[in-house]
């Protein structure tokens, strides 16, 4: 289905917000990545890439290049997902790096570099600057943040939202880590009236 937007930012990890930027959250699955745009459109509401970034990839895009990198997007999506259900629920150890090939080999396509530069008041300070090369350049702050989650997110807290049709994944950042749906206000409030309607059959029946 095509998407509307904003697309959700619900999870608390941007990692974990790239597969959820195709989801199911009550019966209908919605895909903010279904074209070139979709993709543009999901990198601006999420802040990974300037916006003026994207508008000159945009105007100097070929026919098709950017519904091209949105299928590429996808597939790294799809990927990236079956490596986060395979080891959520439990820490990450050294043995999955086998597993994380592609997404070093996307990494190792970075052109940036580091400079010094002036910050604050005047103050000399350190960043880091990326090349806009070229199109697939727009993968790149997604495999960094791919990166982010593996290295420094708990895998014992990246969850699966308990509603039954929901698809979304979240960090569990919440005191004690009890933290079970997407959304208090979405497929909580919805748990909620199931188990008081199952309730009210019990005691009638």
């Amino acid at each position: 289905m095509s998407a509307p937007t904003p697309a959700m930012f619900i999870a608390d990890s941007t990692g974990l917000d790239f597969l959820n930027s195709v989801a199911t959250p009550v019966s209908v699955t919605v895909d903010w990545i279904d074209d070139g745009k979709g993709l543009l459109d999901w990198l601006a509401q999420a802040g990974l890439v300037p916006n003026d970034v994207l508008a000159a990839m945009q105007g100097g895009a070929m026919p098709g290049e950017l519904d091209d990198l949105a299928g590429r997007a996808r597939d790294l999506r799809e990927w990236f997902r079956e490596f986060v259900l395979a080891h959520k629920g439990r820490p990450l150890t050294a043995a999955s790096l086998r597993e994380l090939d592609p997404l070093n080999a996307l990494l190792a396509r970075d052109e940036g570099f580091s400079r010094v530069t002036a910050i604050g008041s005047g103050a000399i300070g350190f960043e880091r600057v990326r090349r806009w090369t070229s199109p697939e350049s727009l993968l790149l702050p997604i495999g960094e943040a791919m990166a982010k989650l593996v290295s420094e997110e708990d895998f014992s807290y990246v969850k699966a939202c308990e509603g039954p049709t929901c698809t979304l994944l979240f960090a569990d950042h919440t005191r004690g880590h009890v933290r079970r749906w997407c959304s208090m206000s979405a497929c909580g409030n919805r748990a909620k009236q199931l188990a008081h309607r199952h309730r009210v059959a019990t005691r009638g029946a």
